[in-house]
């Protein structure tokens, strides 16, 4: 697959004006489905921590609180491996960028089933390491998501071009799927196999996406001349580089990506995105990431019982993704973000009320709490795409949650 044709890295002459080259249809949609795959395989890693969270607890001799000490430790160390690769995958590039997200994400898979029992704390250590470069999976949305915006700019599919929310929904709603997928997988093979051989499970297409992104796809035109521009600024050749940007009618500047992130027409947009991401975020991590151990602990429901329930609410949030996607191209993203999580904050509670107490009540406002929750981030994460320049898009991204 290429573009087609090469991008013009020349020198400009006096107010010449260029155009990006165009991803054809054919490319587009193969850019659509394997960025719908990459998501989705590293949900699935992700997903399977808090789905095996009660086997794992169960193997490992912990307790109630000593495994959500271990889960909370976990997302501390997330948060930190997600927040530091930013700037380099900017660096590496999106397609490169994929391919080691996709890539940490199989290696941590496995060595997440190599991990022995019977260390005591030792163990607990290095499960909670291992586990904190699931960091990687998380950060691969933000260069799906880039990558995905960057391509729909310059599609020759007009739909797409026309409605880039909506049909970046589809992508986005990877994340419940890859949390149906480690449902449906334990569900099956939980019994049988045990958990370590999920992780091994999840390894494998990790490792056929890094080798698919490699064949198939090629660096978007728009980082091309962000790498372009920066190698002139190394140089010393500004001028140029402002020349050279002009001539594409997009924004140069040599100042830090992160240090970007605070000028004072981005202060706001970085610090009140930054505020929804980590509130929000509080909502993932109950109820999105540990949903068999709220079924389990805070609802009485087996969990055998919990794992199709949980196959069930996942794909009722998938098609909340597209909802909002569609709904953000229609009455703006910020509104879409907005209406949503209020709707979810109530349908949770709901859920916990003792109103909801047979399967029915809990599969439904469960489902509804979790399609207003994660469904809006359809919409954030094109909505931010959109509020940053091309430099500093990766790093702006905040990458923990769906």
């Amino acid at each position: 697959m290429s573009t087609n044709q090469t991008i013009d890295l020349t020198p400009p002459a006096v107010n010449e004006k260029r155009r990006f080259p165009s991803f054809s249809k054919g490319a587009t949609r193969t850019a659509t489905v394997l960025a719908l795959l990459a998501w989705t395989i590293a949900v699935f890693d992700y997903g399977l921590f808090g789905t095996l969270l009660p086997a794992m607890q169960e193997s490992f001799g912990w307790s109630e609180s000593e495994a959500y000490a271990i889960n909370t430790w976990i997302a501390v160390g997330t948060a930190i491996v997600a927040f530091g690769l930013g700037p380099i995958i900017d660096r590496l590039g999106r397609r490169k960028g994929m391919m080691t997200t996709i890539g940490g994400t199989a290696i941590v898979s496995t060595l997440t089933a190599a991990i022995p029992a019977g260390l005591g704390v030792l163990s607990s250590v290095l499960l909670t390491v291992v586990r904190s470069f699931g960091g990687l999976g998380f950060s691969e949305q933000a260069v799906n998501a880039t990558y995905m915006n960057e391509v729909y700019q310059v599609t020759e599919d007009e739909k797409k071009r026309r409605r880039p929310g909506f049909h970046y929904s589809f992508i986005q709603g990877g994340w419940p799927l890859g949390f149906l997928l480690s449902s449906a997988l334990a569900l099956a093979f939980l019994p049988s196999l045990g958990w370590r051989s999920l992780y091994v499970m999840a390894a494998i297409p990790a490792a056929i996406i890094v080798w698919l992104v490699f064949r198939k796809l090629r660096e978007t035109p728009q980082f091309e001349l962000h790498h372009k521009l920066t190698e002139l600024e190394k140089h010393g050749k500004r001028e140029d580089a402002h020349a050279l940007a002009a001539s594409y009618g997009v924004e140069h500047s040599s100042t830090a990506p992160l240090k970007r992130l605070w000028e004072p027409h981005l202060r706001r947009n970085t610090i009140v995105l930054s505020l929804a991401w980590i509130i929000n975020f509080f909502g993932i991590a109950i109820f999105s990431v540990l949903g068999s151990s709220v079924l389990k602990n805070a609802k009485g429901v087996e969990l055998s019982d919990a794992f199709w329930m949980l196959i069930v609410i996942n794909l009722l949030a998938y098609f909340g993704y597209v909802f909002h996607g569609w709904l953000g191209d229609k009455i703006g993203r910020k509104k879409t973000i907005v209406i949503g999580w209020i709707i979810s904050g109530l349908s949770f509670a709901l859920m916990l009320s003792p109103i909801a107490s047979d399967p029915f009540l809990i599969i439904v406002t469960y489902g509804a709490g979790l399609f207003f929750l994660v469904g809006p981030y359809a919409a954030i994460q094109y909505f931010m795409a959109e509020c940053y320049p091309v430099s500093c898009r990766a790093p702006a991204r905040p990458s923990l949650a769906p």
